[in-house]
C-alpha cells in the first residue's frame, strides 16, 4: 500500500480540560473541558477511524486485527502505540502507570510507558516529575502524612522539551500545558493524590494508593536522554527517544525533507505550519492538527512547505 492513512479520532472529557484543542488546532469540540484527543488509537476506549482512500471508514483496530499487511506483518494482540494531544487547564491528578507485567497480570493490558512533547506552555508552568522518597517505607509515610511538597518533585517546563515518563515514574502534567504525549496503548492510571479535587456530582474522585505503592519506582530515577539533531539542508531532524516501546522524532521543515523507512510503519502529527506529504508521485494536503499513519509499502517519502511534525514508531520491546 503506497498511501497515507489519515484518522479522524475521539476526544476526552477531563475535569482538567479547556478549550485549547479548539482555539489551537481548531478541532470541533463536543464539550467545553476537553481534556484529550487521542489522536492514533486502537485503544477500545477511543478507536480511530480511516478518512481516507480504500480503507476509509474502518477503525484502526479492525485494520489490525484484519489487515496486518499494513504493519509489516508484526506480531502483537494489539496495537501497540497511541498518540494524544492534552489540554491541561489545571493540573492533573498525580499519578503513576504500571509496567508490562503488572498491567497484564491485574489490568488485562499493556502496561503505560509515556512520553511528552511540550506544545506549549505558559510562563512558569511546571509538571510534577519524579519524587524525593528514598525507600518504600518512606514513601508510604508521605503519602499517608499528605507530605506532597516534601514527596513530589516540580520542574519548570517549556515549550520545544521533551520528557520521557517510563511506567513506574510518579507525574502530574501542570496547568497552562499543551502537550503531544507518545504512549503505549493502555489506559491503565493510579492516581496518587488528586488536589482532593471534586467531580461534577460532588464527589472526590477514587485514588489507587496500594497499586500505587506497588508499582512506583523507588529510588525515582530520572531517565537520561541523548538527544540528537541533524540538519538536512534547511530542516532538522531531532531523535528524542529510542526506548523499548518507542521511537519518537520532531521533523523541522523548511522547504523540503526526504525522509526512509526506519521501522514496519510510522506514526505522525503535524503540530505546526502547513504544506504537502509527497509519495511517489501523489500529494496530501497537510495543516496543523492532522495525523496519519505511514504503512508497510511506503519505503520512502518527503515534505513540503513550512511543518512541524512530531513521529513515532514502535521500539523493539
Amino acid at each position: 500500500m503506497e498511501e497515507p492513512l489519515f484518522l479522524d479520532s475521539v476526544f476526552q472529557e477531563k475535569i482538567w480540560g479547556g478549550t485549547k484543542l479548539k482555539t489551537v488546532f481548531g478541532y470541533d469540540l463536543p464539550a467545553d473541558k476537553i481534556g484529550e484527543y487521542w489522536a492514533i488509537s486502537a485503544h477500545p476506549h477511543g478507536v480511530s477511524t480511516v478518512k481516507n482512500g480504500q480503507y476509509q471508514g474502518q477503525k484502526l483496530d479492525e485494520l489490525w486485527a484484519n489487515h496486518r499487511e499494513l504493519f509489516g506483518n508484526v506480531s502483537g494482540e494489539v496495537f501497540p502505540l497511541l498518540t494524544k494531544i492534552l489540554d491541561a487547564e489545571d493540573y492533573l491528578s498525580v499519578q503513576v502507570h504500571p509496567n508490562d507485567a503488572y498491567a497484564l497480570k491485574h489490568e488485562g493490558e499493556l502496561g503505560k510507558s509515556e512520553c511528552w512533547y511540550i506544545i506549549d506552555a505558559k510562563p512558569n508552568a511546571k509538571i510534577i516529575y519524579g519524587h524525593h522518597a528514598r525507600t518504600r517505607k518512606e514513601f508510604v509515610e508521605m503519602i499517608h502524612d499528605a507530605r506532597w511538597n516534601d514527596l513530589l518533585t516540580h520542574v519548570s517546563v517549556k515549550k520545544g522539551e521533551f520528557y520521557y515518563v517510563p511506567s513506574g515514574t510518579i507525574h502530574a502534567i501542570g496547568k497552562g500545558i499543551l502537550i503531544l504525549e507518545t504512549q503505549q496503548s493502555s489506559d491503565t492510571t493510579y492516581r496518587v493524590y488528586d488536589f482532593d479535587r471534586k467531580d461534577d456530582k460532588g464527589n472526590l474522585r477514587k485514588l489507587h494508593i496500594k497499586q500505587s505503592i506497588d508499582v512506583t519506582n523507588i529510588p525515582g530515577v530520572t531517565p537520561k536522554l541523548e538527544i540528537m539533531k541533524e540538519k538536512v539542508g534547511l530542516s532538522m531532524i531531532t531523535t528524542f527517544a529510542k526506548t523499548p516501546f518507542f521511537n519518537v522524532y520532531k521533523w523541522r521543515v523548511k522547504g523540503e525533507l526526504f525522509l526512509q523507512k526506519g521501522a514496519p510503519y510510522t506514526l505522525v502529527s503535524v503540530i505546526e505550519g502547513k504544506g504537502s506529504l509527497i509519495i511517489t508521485e501523489s500529494s496530501y494536503a497537510l495543516r496543523k492538527g492532522d495525523h496519519f499513519i505511514l504503512p508497510a509499502g511506503i519505503d520512502d517519502w518527503h515534505f513540503t512547505g513550512d511543518l512541524t511534525l512530531i513521529a513515532s514508531e514502535p521500539g523493539e520491546n
